[in-house]
């Protein structure tokens, strides 16, 4: 089975992070941030998983993510415990998702001899993985030490995981429209960060595809 989808292991991907980031779109927010945005980041491992099924070590530990997300997501449905623990541990369970899936995508576009439609994919999901990445790192500080983000749509929108998305997006792209600040020390370096790491990626990764691309076309056209 896993064979069968692994040669079009970057388009799941990347659908799949497209309904996490624009599901809110279709669904009311409260709503979405409950309930289906937990299981469309379940998609998205199970997607992952296909990505890495190659490597069996890291195939595994990303089984065993899913496994201990959706025991803490089951339970916190059923139990209902201690919000913040079980919060805590599902974000640094996504966050170490996103940062082996990321690192597998570069060395697997970076590596491709030839540029197709399955490396573009693979390239923008690389780069949405890192606004992930930024999300997970802005939302873990937030919970840590509350208010350290402030601004227009976090003082008056019902959901912070929309409004730290949509930040970590922003600085990534390097827009910056000011409306939500990072307040603390450790906020403000986290800004940097997220900003520096999408700019390497632009500027080396896209760098080499493009690259590859040019060649390519030079030699079919030789």
């Amino acid at each position: 089975m896993l064979q069968k989808l692994y040669p079009y292991r970057f388009e799941i991907f990347f659908f799949s992070q497209i309904a996490i980031l624009f599901g809110s779109l279709v669904v009311p927010a409260v709503i979405f941030e409950s309930v289906f945005m937990p299981v469309l980041f379940q998609i998205n491992l199970l997607a992952g998983i296909i990505l890495v099924s190659k490597n069996k070590k890291l195939m595994w530990f990303l089984i065993v993510l899913l496994a201990v997300i959706s025991i803490v997501f089951g339970t916190s449905l059923v139990r209902n415990p201690d919000t913040d623990l079980y919060s805590f541990i599902r974000m640094a369970s996504y966050f170490l998702f996103y940062i082996v899936v990321t690192h597998r995508i570069i060395k697997q576009v970076w590596v491709a001899k030839r540029v197709n439609n399955n490396v573009i994919f693979g390239l923008i999901s690389g780069y949405v993985s890192l606004g992930l990445i930024g999300f997970f790192i802005c939302i873990s500080i937030e919970m840590a030490n509350p208010e350290s983000f402030q601004g227009f749509l976090i003082t008056n929108s019902n959901s912070l995981t929309d409004d730290l998305l949509y930040f970590s997006y922003i600085t990534l792209l390097t827009i910056g429209y000011g409306d939500i600040m990072p307040i603390t020390p450790l906020a403000q370096k986290a800004t940097i960060l997220i900003g520096l790491i999408g700019q390497i990626y632009l500027v080396i990764i896209s760098a080499v595809v493009v690259g590859k691309y040019i060649n390519q076309n030079t030699q079919n056209n030789d």
